[in-house]
């Protein structure tokens, strides 16, 4: 515990006002590592808490695609599970039943105490699954409201799906995670959104939605901490950010905003991704939390950010329905989530897309609940859904 921030008594009442105000507390865990000064690293509890001493162990090799590979025998492996990471953070050894046990009882404990609602679990692959097993088997049995998202930072569907629980995979185990970050999606929309480039393949990599025991439990995400910010891709703007926004609350997944995004904040790799939010101290030059503090354009942003919330809460099927695509272009999209239907155009001039009117349950103009598109044309039993240049629609 950081105790520059406050002590213990201070968290519970932050987590206090919060359940007052209907906000849930989530708290970062790390149980892969621990800091380079901890006292540990020269006065080790066991002669095994760590894998390997600070002038002698495996160097993380970063080859986590071996974990899923039932082809890659243990020794290739052992860098990654056992490796100290970034060859600096020393590697806790989860098959030492000490250091297993501490590592449970120290999570239920700040549960118990701190009345945390979920975790986020850093560097989830690097960990023996066995001990995650046991891990999420503990939390389930004392605390079964508590949810978990573990971090695995890959592209790769298949690696990602490997980490999720609800099964066993070819090593028997099912680590029984609830909830991952979405990582192969995150890149492709930054790609499309950020980029400008092809919308068709954030449609085919939900395709891959198969592999995932339960998609609908994945994190979803536009930036965090660990990468450059969205503002910092290459030809990158507002419009786009708001476009990969509408995309995300309305999509399967559940939404994580990154602080800043809702003004666009902007800031290149770590640190610079983790830069202030303008405001809340007095020598600030402005206050971003109020709106004569923000930009017209952080203004856009900001109250597009706010509709798109306020739709997804009054409309349940955004958060649970089924996605259905209705059409699927180059850079237009078409989806149906219930009985709302979600129109994209990525491109930089307005698209027209026609569509039967049956599929869209729609027999009269309807309004754009975000405003930003007139009523589509109903026409001998076709739909025209005009869609401004990086724009999106609601209906």
């Amino acid at each position: 515990m950081e105790e520059h921030f406050g002590d213990l008594a201070e968290l519970r009442r932050l987590g206090d006002d919060a359940h007052a105000l209907g906000i849930k507390i989530i708290l970062d865990m790390v149980a892969n590592h621990t800091s380079a000064y901890h006292p540990w690293v020269t006065d080790m509890p066991t002669p095994t808490w760590y894998n390997g001493t600070a002038e002698q162990h495996l160097a993380n090799t970063w080859q986590t695609w071996t974990l899923k590979d039932a082809y890659s025998p243990p020794a290739m492996r052992q860098a990654t599970l056992d490796g100290w990471f970034i060859d600096l953070l020393p590697d806790l050894n989860q098959n030492d039943p000490d250091v297993a046990r501490y590592l449970i009882q120290n999570t239920l404990w700040w549960i118990g105490v701190a009345g945390i609602d979920g975790i986020r679990q850093d560097t989830w692959p690097y960990v023996p699954r066995e001990f995650w097993r046991d891990w999420m088997n503990a939390i389930h049995r004392e605390y079964p409201t508590v949810n978990v998202v573990g971090e695995v930072l890959d592209g790769d569907p298949v690696q990602v799906a490997f980490f999720q629980g609800g099964r066993a995979q070819f090593d028997g185990i099912d680590d029984e995670v609830e909830s991952l970050f979405d990582f192969p999606l995150f890149y492709t929309t930054r790609r499309a959104f950020g980029e400008g480039q092809s919308l068709r393949e954030v449609a085919q990599m939900l395709a891959r939605d198969l592999l995932y025991p339960n998609p609908d439990a994945l994190v979803t995400l536009n930036g965090l901490h660990d990468v450059g910010r969205f503002m910092n891709e290459r030809g990158a703007t507002p419009a786009g950010l708001r476009l990969a926004l509408t995309f995300q609350l309305t999509a399967r997944g559940i939404p994580l905003i990154y602080y800043g995004d809702e003004i666009n904040l902007p800031g290149g790799n770590d640190p610079d991704n983790r830069r202030d939010f303008p405001g809340g101290w007095q020598e600030d030059a402005r206050s971003a939390f109020d709106a004569a503090g923000r930009t017209p354009e952080e203004q856009a942003t900001w109250s597009h950010v706010q509709r798109l919330l306020r739709l997804r809460a009054a409309r349940p099927e955004l958060r649970r329905a089924p996605m259905e695509n209705l059409l699927v272009g180059e850079q237009t999209w078409v989806y149906r989530r219930g009985r709302t239907v979600v129109a994209l155009n990525n491109g930089t001039q307005p698209a027209l897309v026609r569509l039967p009117a049956a599929d869209l349950w729609l027999a009269s103009p309807a309004a754009d609940a975000l405003g930003g598109c007139a009523p589509p044309r109903v026409q001998a039993g076709f739909v025209t859904i005009e869609i401004p240049a990086r724009g999106g629609c609601v209906f």
